[in-house]
């Protein structure tokens, strides 16, 4: 496949801190921030603080939790023409590149994964969701950097002295060549009766 062909996913690593507070989780939030347009991931550090309505999990929600830390690397995904389920799944995808990447990282480090989040031993490291907009579907994976305010034992990039966004590059690399090799098995193989 001829990559140059066509962008299979831009993806950037942002200058300067963002605050998260949920409301980046929609349409056209990457387009608007890093001009990028079609499939995309952007990755930026800052504050996260998400409560009330601008929470997307329903049960988180309805028990009245809320995400928060002093500092996170975040990841806003968009793809287009992509449904809920499959969008789960790449964020599942997503999930599990970040975790080789801290593997690599950091020699001896183990986390584990669960579903779309990562753990050290019982402290959480990530928090993740996926949803659909209207025109695409989203999602947002926020590693911990300071952990300090999170409502639950959490755990968090420098404590592991692991530096935010040379890591976030690497990550972006790894995804868009996983992006890149789905859609190389999507054409070279002939349909079977």
């Amino acid at each position: 496949m001829n990559e140059g062909a066509f962008i299979v996913l831009d993806t950037k690593v942002m200058d300067g801190e963002i605050t998260y507070n949920g409301v980046e989780l929609r349409s056209h939030f990457i387009r608007d921030r890093a001009g990028l347009e079609g499939d995309a991931v952007i990755a930026f550090t800052g504050p996260c603080d998400v409560s009330g309505r601008h929470l997307v999990d329903l049960e988180d929600r309805e028990q009245g939790d809320i995400i928060k830390a002093a500092s996170m690397l975040h990841f806003i995904g968009e793809h287009f023409q992509c449904p809920l389920r499959e969008m789960n799944l790449r964020l599942r995808l997503f999930a599990a590149l970040v975790r080789e990447e801290l593997e690599k990282s950091v020699p001896g480090l183990h986390p584990v994964r669960r579903g779309d989040d990562l753990y050290l031993e019982e402290r959480k490291l990530s928090v993740a969701i996926a949803t659909a907009s209207p025109v695409s579907s989203v999602f947002h994976f926020g590693l911990n950097i300071d952990q300090a305010g999170a409502p639950v034992p959490a755990a968090g990039l420098k404590e592991l002295g692991i530096d935010a966004p040379s890591f976030a590059a690497g990550v972006l690399a790894r995804y868009r060549e996983e992006c890149i090799a789905v859609e190389r098995a999507l054409r070279k193989v002939r349909g079977v009766p």
